[in-house]
């Protein structure tokens, strides 16, 4: 089954023009500067996140993912490098919008309760979802293009991505959820 797979690829990147190749290599490039700017900014949101939160648990959830948050920057310029290309951002309109999103939420709930927990919980879900899809298709696309490193850099994200969105389950379905609706 897997070297069908692997045919497929070979002979789909055989059938290729060099414009084709060099469209998707652009397109590839451009979403890592999409990513790249992302990840930059939500370096500088997720400490709002946590000084928002009530639960310790979630301050918690939120500061390792942090600290993840700070190696994604680096893996991503570790991406850019191994294909050859200078690490540069451009703006994410999609995360900008998620991050404003977040604001409004912690503007919107009181401070110290559970609700604004559950605020905090979906608006970094909502973050997390967009990520997972970014670095799922980055991912994908480096392997179509060959660029293995990248692959590798990128799937290894993608997998700390989602584990973040399933703790932040786990924090809301532990208790989160029932606290806030109990307030």
């Amino acid at each position: 089954m897997a070297t069908k797979t692997t045919t497929a690829k070979s002979a789909s990147a055989a059938t290729r023009t060099p414009k084709q190749e060099n469209a998707l290599k652009e397109l590839f490039v451009d979403e890592l500067k999409d990513i790249y700017w992302a990840e930059q900014h939500l370096v500088k949101a997720l400490p709002k996140m946590i000084k928002g939160a009530t639960s310790d648990e979630l301050k918690q959830t939120i500061t390792d993912h942090l600290e993840q948050t700070k190696n994604h920057v680096t893996r991503l310029e570790s991406a850019f490098e191994s294909i050859g290309e200078k690490a540069k951002s451009v703006k994410s309109e999609a995360m900008a919008g998620l991050l404003k999103e977040a604001e409004e939420l912690l503007e919107e709930t009181d401070k110290g309760t559970e609700v604004r927990d559950v605020a905090i919980i979906s608006a970094s879900q909502k973050v997390e979802h967009y990520e997972i899809a970014s670095y799922g298709t980055m991912r994908t696309l480096a392997g179509v293009l060959g660029f293995t490193e990248a692959q590798k850099i990128l799937d290894e994200t993608l997998a700390e991505e989602k584990e973040a969105d399933s703790l932040l389950t786990q924090v809301a379905e532990s208790y989160v959820n029932e606290a806030a609706a109990a307030e």
